[in-house]
C-alpha cells in the first residue's frame, strides 16, 4: 500500500520523507490556507522534496476553467496530479487533462457510481472519503469495499486513494480491503507505530536493564 501525506507542511513531509513513509502527497485549498503560503510556491517545494504524485486542486466550477488551472498547476513539477471535484464539469476536465497525459486525482467521492464515471473518464486516482461518511453514519469503508469489486470486475486502472483518514482503524480496514493508497495527516502516520502493550513492554524491558547496572556504551 501507498502512503500519501495530506498536508502542505513541507517539514512534516520531509521528516516522512527521510524515513520513507511517503509515496505522494495530497493537497486541498483549506490545506494551502493552513500553510499560509502561496499555492505555487509551496506546490512546487512539495514537489521538490518526493518523487511520488502531488495533488494540487482546482478552485474552479466549470469544466474549462478546471482544464486552464489544471494545465498551469502541471507546469509546477512533472510529479503533479491535478485534483478535480467529482462533478460533471470535473469529470469532463478529467477526460481532457488525462487525455493529454497528465496525472488526475477525482476527489470528494461518496458513491461507487460517481468512482465508476471517474474511472471510464480516465482518472489516475479516486479519492472516496471515509471519515466524512462515518460522520454521516454510514460505513465508509463499505464505500471502499464497492469500489474495489467493480474496478477488479472491470480491470479499471484508476487507483483507490482512501481520504478522508481519521483514525489507524481506518488505514488497516484500507489496507485489509485492497485500496491502493491512503492519504492521511501526518499525526495519523506516526501513530500507526503506537501500540500500548509496545509501551508496556518497553517500561518493563528498561526497568529490569537498570537493575543489570551494565552499559552499552
Amino acid at each position: 500500500m501507498k502512503f500519501f501525506v495530506d498536508t502542505a507542511d513541507t517539514q512534516a513531509i520531509s521528516d516522512l520523507n527521510d524515513l520513507g513513509m511517503v509515496d505522494g502527497v495530497t493537497t486541498n485549498p483549506s490545506l494551502i490556507l493552513k500553510s499560509g503560503r502561496d499555492i505555487l510556491e509551496v506546490t512546487k517545494e512539495i514537489c521538490g522534496i518526493v518523487s511520488g504524485p502531488v495533488s494540487a486542486e482546482v478552485v474552479a466550477l466549470e469544466a474549462e476553467a478546471m482544464i486552464a488551472e489544471g494545465r498551469k498547476l502541471a507546469e509546477i513539477a512533472p510529479n503533479i496530479t491535478v485534483k478535480l471535484p467529482l462533478t460533471w464539469d470535473g469529470l469532463k476536465a478529467c477526460k481532457v487533462l488525462s487525455g493529454e497525459g497528465k496525472m488526475v486525482n477525482v476527489t470528494l467521492c461518496f458513491s461507487a457510481n460517481q468512482a465508476l464515471l471517474a474511472a471510464k473518464a480516465g482518472a489516475s486516482f479516486i479519492s472516496p472519503f471515509i471519515g466524512r461518511l462515518d460522520d454521516i453514519h454510514i460505513d465508509g469503508m463499505d464505500l471502499i469495499q464497492d469500489i474495489r469489486t467493480i474496478y477488479d470486475n472491470f480491470g479499471f486502472e484508476t487507483e483507490i486513494l482512501a481520504a478522508s483518514i481519521r483514525s489507524v482503524n481506518h488505514v488497516q480496514d484500507s489496507a485489509l480491503i485492497g485500496a491502493d493508497v491512503i492519504t492521511a495527516p501526518p499525526e495519523v502516520i506516526k501513530k500507526l507505530a503506537a501500540h500500548p502493550l509496545t509501551d508496556k513492554g518497553l517500561e518493563q524491558f528498561m526497568a529490569d536493564w537498570a537493575k543489570t547496572g551494565q552499559k552499552i556504551l
